[in-house]
């Protein structure tokens, strides 16, 4: 075993060592995903092979009574935490860098051999500390995930509304009719997604009932979504609310194809290589969250942007107009605002590192096989709950201007 994590270590420290030299200023943030995709790695290889290894390990609670899906969750919720503490530090000490001139501004971009070998370090630090800490981890994590989704769905909507209002400010009628084509094209897909589901999740000859009434409020909402975005008295447009249904479509699915396989209402009940599919397009979506979201976050007013970003300083110049050309050098460079939150961005990175310790456990819910994955009763009610959190919050964005006209939304 010793060899096993001597060989593990040596292989990650040249892996790091080669990635840090070629990680510039520019893709500072693609080398942190790519980290964050190095841990989602290691979580489900340890998840496969870490219970052998935890059984020998005399400071983790060996018991013939913990079963093997225990130290799976082990695996998962420690390499998680040390992922989670890794940019949890990062975010406290990134906090208030408003300027490139700050010296805290190198250490985002720079420093790579040292954070690469730090990360390690607490991930290996995760494995000996005691079960209480990785149980109140745990414990934690499933508000923390919960938190990375409503963040997942709010960046969701800004993004739909971005997306329209930049079509429709071409004003030509090219754009209108991609935008026209678009709408129409996800609302197809959104009905099709849904009366596909009819029949793998509402199989004839049982009482489906619970699949049935989240089916049919996914086409309630998507309708309802059409009717109030193109209301009169509403400012909406057809693209957002038919890129929304589209989604609640997607979030219906997954959570539909995570009920228990011995569920008769789960018309997938028989497919194994489901469950290896729905864990490769949850990862992916994970990691193309977690990059839109730290992206976005320098961009979008609706976040954390540092005060002296220019999308909070509008019109206003960063210098005075009555500042001479030949200011100093020492000048010019106070007049250097950073593009994005760096907190922000490293907070993302941290709660989506309980997300996905989340979505490799099952929600810390053992009632399931230890072969399937973010597969039971409670990830079914997370996607469906997240799926109406979409919804409420979408229509809050159409009828909130209306409600409080005297307010800028």
């Amino acid at each position: 075993m010793s060899c096993c994590f001597s060989c593990c270590a040596s292989l990650t420290c040249g892996l790091c060592t080669s990635t840090a030299t070629c990680i510039s200023q520019k893709s500072a943030r693609i080398g942190y995903c790519v980290l964050f995709g190095v841990s989602l790695i290691v979580s489900w290889i340890l998840r496969e092979v870490g219970p052998a290894l935890l059984e020998k390990l005399p400071w983790i609670g060996a018991s013939e009574t913990h079963t093997k899906e225990w130290y799976q969750e082990e695996a998962v919720l420690r390499v998680s935490l040390g992922n989670f503490l890794f940019f949890g530090i990062l975010a406290l000490i990134m906090i208030r860098v408003k300027d490139q001139n700050d010296r805290r501004d190198s250490w985002h971009h720079g420093c790579w051999t040292a954070k690469m070998v730090i990360w390690l370090l607490l991930v290996v630090l995760a494995f000996f500390l005691p079960d209480v800490v990785i149980e109140v981890y745990g414990f934690i994590s499933k508000f923390g995930a919960g938190f990375f989704l409503l963040i997942q769905v709010i960046i969701l909507l800004d993004f739909t509304h971005s997306w329209n209002d930049a079509w429709v400010e071409k004003d030509e009628q090219k754009w209108y009719i991609a935008l026209l084509a678009v709408s129409v094209g996800c609302y197809i897909a959104a009905f099709t997604v849904s009366g596909i589901l009819f029949i793998w999740f509402n199989p004839s000859g049982y009482d489906c009932s619970l699949n049935v009434f989240f089916l049919v409020m996914n086409l309630i909402l998507a309708f309802v979504f059409g009717v109030v975005a193109l209301h009169p008295k509403v400012n909406g447009s057809l693209l957002p609310a038919s890129v929304i249904s589209l989604y609640c479509a997607y979030v219906c699915y997954t959570g539909l194809s995570s009920e228990p396989r011995d569920y008769e209402c789960n018309g997938l009940n028989k497919s194994r290589a489901v469950s290896t599919s729905t864990l490769i397009l949850g990862m992916l979506t994970t990691v193309l969250s977690v990059l839109y979201s730290a992206l976005r976050a320098g961009s979008s007013t609706t976040f954390l942007s540092p005060p002296s970003s220019p999308k909070l300083a509008g019109s206003k110049p960063l210098l005075e107009e009555d500042v001479e050309e030949g200011k100093t050098k020492k000048e010019e460079k106070e007049a250097r605002p950073v593009s994005y939150s760096y907190s922000f961005f490293h907070l993302i990175f941290a709660l989506a590192s309980m997300y996905s310790a989340m979505l490799l456990s099952g929600w810390t819910s053992s009632s399931e096989s230890s072969d399937l994955i973010d597969v039971g009763w409670t990830s079914v009610w997370v996607r469906i709950c997240t799926e109406w959190i979409t919804a409420g919050l979408y229509m809050w964005t159409l009828v909130a201007p209306l409600l409080f006209p005297d307010r800028e939304f």
